[in-house]
């Protein structure tokens, strides 16, 4: 829990590094839930010729020589649905181990002393595992691989949740440093406003509306924890060391609130008022990720974003 000086230096400043939140009893078996994964994932295209034969390879060294060989792990990898249209078999994962993630008891008391008791999950979230900056492809342009520009959270939501209480919970799995790419955030002002964001190589905050100058440096240990209010502008610094960053951004908003994405799948993850609400089974949130893709799959494309590349401020 938050003691009342973090609350007002996050209600003041719009950020906050909490130190020390998730133990091993989380971050073991996340870690062990990836492992399997990338295994699985590995053997796959071992058996198709596209990667060489991995039996010495860690978890690491698959990544990356996966990554060189242009197999797509991220997707496969991320707990949510991609932006784009859809098919009936975009990968996407959810395991126990990131359901033990998503409703830890010790985030949610961090983020019900920021929004209340009544917590609902955000669907815009996502892992990132980001590769040493000299490894990148040259036309790598996914944040969630790559650099992750200027932005503010509430501006890849869409408009429906220009009003919703929201927290971000950026969680480090290893340690985030400057060296291999920790968030850089701009301390949100008292009159803190949206700025105008614009499709760049990804959603980004328009040129000549970010004091770089101002930005403050967020390095945090593993299981340790960056909260970040959805007006904050952050990115992350490039990754410079010579190993993968890895980290989740997770996303909590007050139940009963427009997500930003109402046609993805939210759950409540704790509630005071009525706790048979709670979502307990990691097969249910899998099951409701199943049925969301099949739907917008065989539907129009719903875009994620809202802003426009021919507005002014993005000439």
């Amino acid at each position: 829990m938050l003691t009342a000086t973090e609350i007002d230096r996050f209600n003041t400043e719009g950020f906050l590094v909490v130190a020390d939140v998730l133990g091993e009893d989380i971050l073991a078996p996340l870690r062990s839930e990836y492992h399997d994964l990338m295994n699985r994932i590995y053997s796959e295209w071992e058996e198709q010729g596209l990667v060489p034969p991995g039996p010495d390879m860690d978890f690491w060294d698959k990544l990356l020589t996966a990554y060189q060989a242009r197999c797509d792990w991220f997707q496969p990898m991320d707990i949510a649905l991609p932006d784009g249209p859809l098919r009936a078999d975009t990968p996407f994962h959810i395991g126990p181990a990131v359901f033990d993630l998503l409703t830890s008891p010790a985030i949610l008391d961090i983020v019900q002393d920021l929004i209340g008791p009544e917590i609902t999950s955000n669907p815009i979230q996502h892992v990132r595992l980001k590769p040493p900056a000299a490894q990148l492809q040259a036309d790598e342009v996914r944040a969630h691989v790559g650099g992750t520009d200027w932005h503010q959270d509430r501006g890849v939501a869409l408009a429906s949740a220009d009003d919703t209480q929201m927290i971000t919970v950026w969680v480090a799995v290893n340690d985030a440093t400057l060296e291999n790419g920790c968030l850089t955030v701009i301390p949100k002002t008292a009159d803190q406003e949206m700025l105008p964001h614009c499709p760049k190589t990804q959603t980004a905050i328009a040129d000549g509306f970010v004091n770089e100058d101002a930005a403050v440096p967020t390095p945090v240990g593993a299981g340790g924890v960056v909260l970040i209010h959805p007006l904050t502008p952050h990115a992350a610094l490039p990754n410079r060391s010579g190993g993968f960053r890895w980290s989740f951004d997770l996303r909590y908003h007050v139940t009963g609130q427009s997500s930003g994405r109402d046609h993805f799948p939210s759950f409540v993850a704790r509630s005071s008022v009525d706790p048979s609400s709670e979502l307990r089974d990691w097969r249910t949130l899998h099951h409701m990720w199943d049925e969301t893709r099949a739907r917008i799959a065989a539907t129009a494309h719903t875009p994620l974003h809202r802003w426009s590349g021919d507005a002014p401020y993005c000439a």
